[in-house]
């Protein structure tokens, strides 16, 4: 540990005192001694982006008579001022109508988190890079495609949290996403793509050697420029009710918007109301809400690789796995610690027992709201893609979101996909493009009948979810199997 950092350590845990001296119940602060990221894209072969930021700063926290303060700095120098800016922010906040917060009995915590890496990208040269990226392009390359990008992404963040409960928690995180994708006109002129993310069964590392990995990612270029090419001869999906099959690429936005936001529990308490803010959820349906079928199980799980596993959350609790969904009821919601105290007084009884380690912010400048972890599907027993195509009569499989919009209490949902396979008498028989389906999220969740085996699990990455204001980008994961929806509404009627 260097000299430095001693004395910035010594620095946060003297004013973390100095805050209880001063009268406030809770105090904490996050340092992040990192906070890298890396994006390179190719863009029909050229490179067109290649950008690279580090950041490094402290953020502050400080419970003043039920309100927060909050403030940051990247001049590590001024820690100690920073503190005095949080407490001042909290004593002016007071002024202002709202719950009184209160963080509940203390719950001090210690321990470190480093996730799975056999190889830092950041330790890669940029030549090799480049040349894994260039290789992929060349197996988009096709006289049928228009347009072709490759995309890579890494992320290295080293975050030291204290809190005034004598918690001393330290995490890095590790993360590295990659995107291909191909684009052509149809005869209407109208654009199509098909798209592949990196993805993972949820074991493995995080480290460059998984973009490097050609069945987890660059394998695939083949495959996505053939179903490009059978989107763009295809008819658009005729409208009608059907039973809908969402592979994991289409699955994890419909777990996403209709299940993982809507649990949040800030939305649910009525705060976050911007960008379909609002929750149909209310505290009353905690452990009675039929939320879908009896198929339906829903976690906040820990995924060994995932960018939603980080060890501990920005409260310094330590992440845990646990039911939001149990055989299609409502028994739990995403919190931080922040919230519980009015959750409950609201609900008149102990709605939310303890955190769901919810806590996260996007940045050192930015302050925790409850937030997003791996939302995920547990595997079902009804085998396989092909068993659950076999069993269906006339129906589509969805893959790729194209589109997407969402009621402002997410209670209903419009999506479009980049491509649907017609299902007739148990067989795939041709390809739409244009699809989409829509539905009322309850109604959605009850129609699930079929839920596919492990074997059919697949973990997709959230690089970019979006909430807050100012807004705040995190990442996450999804493992999500294949999901067979009864009688949906799909296609759009002239």
């Amino acid at each position: 540990m260097s000299t430095e950092f001693d004395r910035q350590a010594a620095a946060v845990k003297a004013d973390l005192k100095r805050m209880l001296d001063a009268g406030c119940s809770f105090a904490d602060a996050r340092l992040y001694d990192e906070d890298r990221t890396e994006r390179l894209t190719l863009y029909d072969g050229n490179l067109e982006t290649n950008y690279g930021a580090n950041e490094r700063g402290i953020g502050v926290r400080a419970l003043y008579k039920g309100a927060w303060g909050f403030a940051a700095t990247a001049d590590l120098a001024s820690i100690s001022a920073c503190f005095d800016k949080a407490l001042a922010n909290a004593k002016a906040a007071t002024m202002l109508p709202g719950f009184p917060k209160d963080m509940g009995p203390a719950q001090p915590a210690k321990g470190q988190y480093r996730p799975p890496v056999k190889q830092d990208p950041f330790h890669v040269p940029m030549s090799e890079k480049l040349a894994l990226l260039s290789g992929i392009d060349a197996g988009l390359k096709d006289s049928t495609v228009a347009h072709r990008y490759v995309t890579a992404g890494f992320q290295r963040r080293k975050i030291f949290y204290w809190n005034s409960e004598s918690t001393e928690v330290d995490r890095w995180q590790l993360n590295t996403f990659g995107t291909m994708a191909v684009m052509a006109p149809d005869a209407q002129g109208r654009t199509q793509r098909r798209t592949m993310e990196l993805f993972c069964n949820g074991d493995g590392t995080r480290g460059y050697e998984w973009l490097s990995d050609p069945e987890a990612f660059g394998g695939h270029a083949e495959r996505v420029r053939k179903e490009l090419s059978e989107i763009i001869a295809a008819d658009p999906l005729p409208a009608g009710k059907r039973d809908v099959i969402l592979l994991p690429g289409q699955g994890f936005l419909q777990v996403h918007e209709t299940i993982g936001h809507a649990l949040e529990l800030d939305r649910i308490l009525g705060y976050e109301l911007s960008f379909a803010g609002g929750s149909h959820v209310r505290l009353e349906h905690i452990g009675k809400l039929r939320y879908g079928s009896d198929k339906l199980n829903a976690r906040a799980g820990i995924v060994l690789n995932s960018p939603g596993t980080f060890g501990f959350d920005d409260e310094g609790t330590p992440q845990r796995d646990y039911y939001l969904i149990e055989s299609g009821i409502l028994v739990n919601v995403l919190s931080s610690r922040t919230d519980l105290a009015e959750a409950n007084a609201k609900a008149g009884r102990v709605a939310v027992k303890e955190s769901g380690t919810a806590a996260r912010a996007c940045a050192f400048y930015r302050t925790p709201i409850d937030r997003m972890t791996n939302i995920n599907i547990d595997a079902g027993n009804d085998g396989t893609l092909e068993d659950i195509i076999a069993a269906t009569e006339d129906g589509v499989v969805l893959d790729v979101p194209v589109s997407w919009s969402i009621g402002s209490n997410r209670e209903h949902f419009h999506f479009a996909t980049e491509i649907a396979w017609e299902v007739k008498n148990g067989k795939k028989t041709k390809v739409y493009k244009n699809p989409t389906y829509h539905g009322h999220t309850l109604e959605f969740w009850n129609s699930l009948d079929k839920v596919g085996s492990k074997a059919t699990w697949c973990l997709e990455q959230v690089p970019n979810c979006g909430k807050g204001e100012p807004n705040q980008i995190m990442e996450l994961g999804h493992g999500i199997p294949v999901m067979r929806f009864r009688g949906v509404e799909t296609g759009e009627k002239e």
